[in-house]
């Protein structure tokens, strides 16, 4: 955010980050930001999981900056399931709009969606941006939730433009709410934050809410969760298979690792493995074992993760054993899950070098 200022009331606004896949990690990677419309329902843009794609994993952290920033606190909440527009287009950003299901509800008030009667977006009105992105100033860096004004310029059926007002949404606000004074004086959620000019100065381009009701968000809100299913222990995932992913303990998921072979229960990040007992770093699940997070938090959070095959040697590894914080086999699988999402996905990275283009997302780096 651009010429905004801290936004600590703004509680149902939260960060889009990568999943932490071990619990010795420290940074986080902001992906976008995101406005939570149901307990366990967040509206973010379509063009934020384009790097790992819809079956990438995901958090999302509800709190006013990400750690390890001095001062911050919150919780984050592991994303369950993860669903792009069908009808995204990433080049006019029409449509660019996702959706997630949080793994557990929240207790924070969502954001009101604008129900019919609740007033008209117009050029000239005063709206209210907020996210989490970069702010232009080296003093006050991206991952803290700020909040500023804009004003409508153009109003289309599907979008709308804004200019400063002074603020302006940047890098890391994509997916972030726009919100405007209803007909009740109450504020509703009209817009999630695009893409905008490169420098953040001049134009927003935002998706409008209203356009994505029938069609999206409310056939995504009346959804019934899947039916339990018997669950795989986590000792067992090295011979046990799955054929979908209510088989899987919490924070797996059924994937097929060869074309045509079984479905394993894994993290993307660590592949096949078993867990073991719970544990708080590295050096308490012995030789070729890591602390791997199973859920963003909790006593249960953290298991001793063991590779169902054996780590490869020093030639194999092929120069990976100098990456630090970790055994060589480790980074090398999570530098294929990478790959893995980012074949399937053209990265939003890419997209904001194409000079040619009027606009940039506002998404965040991978």
């Amino acid at each position: 955010m651009v010429g905004g200022t801290d936004a600590p009331d703004d509680v149902a606004v939260v960060a889009l980050i990568a999943r932490r896949a071990r619990c010795t990690e420290d940074s986080l990677t902001l992906l976008c930001s995101g406005a939570l419309i149901a307990p366990d329902v967040v509206l973010t843009a379509a063009h934020c999981l384009e790097v790992f794609g819809e079956d990438g994993d995901y958090e999302v952290f509800l709190g006013e900056r990400l750690p390890p920033e001095p001062g911050a606190r919150g919780r984050f909440v592991r994303v369950a399931r993860a669903v792009a527009h069908p009808r995204y287009d990433r080049t006019t950003h029409a449509q660019d709009a996702a959706l997630l299901r949080l793994a557990t509800p929240v207790d924070v008030s969502p954001l009101p969606l604008p129900e019919p009667g609740w007033g008209a977006l117009e050029p000239g009105q005063p709206v209210r941006v907020v996210g989490f992105g970069d702010t232009k100033d080296a003093g006050v860096p991206s991952g803290q939730r700020r909040q500023g004004g804009m004003g409508v310029t153009e109003v289309e059926p599907g979008a709308f433009r804004a200019g400063p007002a002074p603020a302006m949404s940047c890098v890391g606000d994509s997916g972030g709410p726009v919100l405007a004074r209803g007909a009740d004086g109450r504020e509703v959620l009209v817009g999630i934050t695009a893409s905008g000019d490169v420098a953040c100065r001049k134009e927003a381009f935002n998706v409008r809410v209203e356009a994505l009701l029938e069609d999206f968000l409310r056939p995504f809100l009346a959804e019934h969760p899947e039916p339990p299913a018997p669950v795989l222990s986590l000792e067992s995932l090295c011979v046990a298979t799955c054929t979908r992913d209510a088989e899987c303990p919490a924070g797996l998921a059924c994937e097929r690792v060869t074309e045509g072979g079984p479905g394993r229960c894994l993290q993307h990040a660590l592949q096949e493995g078993a867990y073991g007992a719970a544990c708080s770093e590295d050096a308490q699940c012995g030789a070729g074992g890591v602390c791997a997070r199973l859920e963003p938090e909790g006593e249960e959070a953290c298991r001793c993760f063991t590779p169902c095959a054996p780590p490869p040697s020093e030639e194999e590894a092929s120069g990976c054993t100098g990456a630090p914080g970790g055994p060589s086999w480790v980074w090398s699988l999570g530098a294929w899950a990478l790959g893995r999402g980012a074949s399937r996905r053209p990265s939003s990275r890419a997209r904001a070098r194409d000079v040619t283009a009027p606009r940039v997302p506002r998404g965040g780096p991978p």
